[in-house]
């Protein structure tokens, strides 16, 4: 088995990392890191997939992750076409618990930083004016250096510990169960479904591609994502069909059939099911 890929975030002369991302795509691989995570998306959209929740993704989306919170930010197909001239652009900061020192989040002022990286264990979301002063927070720290480039930080991370408008991705309870070793067998299974959650998705294909049976990959599937497979295959579909229903340019029906539905009726069910509301309902709210 390849081992799984190393992502290039320590950096030698800086306490704190700051990554500017201007890519055709965002990276496809599937995986998880001991540092917590500050991201945005400046350009690009996609499916979004972190611990056990999976959504769409646009300019704006704004996450902060805590360590070892598996995530994924998968460009839409188009951007994986050979001379698309689409591109993405993000920018990321990454830091470890002990990087002011493995004392320092011990100290009394530190309860409510403490209490926001606790939370950030379940991966949160950003929105509104928050989300564009942590735009404009992470530019900037893309070229500020040494002290101020902590104070800054610590600054904004003061502000997300006393705003209560951020929102919790995974589920309550989120713990993840999978180990480093098992990334490429996870890997696979989202690079297949994302590829063809339009099509007929036999669990039999996808339990061989996982090298297991039928029966055992579902136990699998199900201890390590907190669903079962079919939910997580339907809820892909949902979140691509909520896209489309949002541009307003198709026909429910047409939405239903692109987005892998092999009826009108099964779709309104599933979508009634994971939204909470009817195609019908949901495009009229938005």
């Amino acid at each position: 088995m390849k081992a799984p890929i190393h992502k290039n975030i320590e950096s030698q002369v800086r306490t704190v990392t700051v990554h500017e991302l201007r890519e055709p795509h965002f990276d496809p691989n599937w995986h998880f890191h001991p540092h917590y995570q500050l991201f945005t998306v400046l350009e690009g959209t996609g499916k979004r997939l972190i611990g056990d929740s999976i959504q769409t993704f646009g300019p704006g989306d704004t996450v902060f992750l805590g360590p070892d919170v598996p995530h994924l930010w998968r460009s839409d197909p188009a951007y994986f076409e050979a001379g698309s001239p689409l591109m993405t652009h993000g920018i990321v900061l990454y830091f470890q618990e002990d990087f002011l020192g493995k004392d320092f989040l011990e100290k009394p002022e530190m309860l409510g930083l403490r209490q926001l990286l606790a939370d950030s264990k379940r991966g949160i979301c950003y929105k509104g004016a928050l989300s564009e002063h942590i735009r404009e927070e992470l530019i900037s720290l893309t070229t500020v250096e040494g002290f101020k480039g902590i104070l800054q930080l610590l600054t904004l991370l003061d502000k997300l510990a006393h705003d209560s408008s951020g929102e919790f991705i995974s589920s309550y309870g989120y713990v993840n169960n999978f180990k480093v070793s098992e990334t490429e067998r996870m890997q696979k299974v989202h690079n297949y479904v994302l590829q063809h959650f339009f099509q007929e998705i036999r669990l039999s294909d996808v339990a061989s591609l996982a090298g297991m049976t039928e029966a055992a990959f579902c136990r699998y599937f199900k201890a390590r994502s907190n669903k079962t497979f079919i939910d997580f295959v339907n809820e892909i579909r949902i979140g691509h069909a909520c896209k489309l229903l949002l541009e307003d340019k198709w026909t429910i029906a047409q939405i239903a059939y692109d987005s892998g539905f092999d009826s009108l009726s099964n779709f309104n069910r599933n979508f009634k099911k994971y939204i909470g509301h009817t195609p019908r309902e949901y495009k009229g709210n938005y």
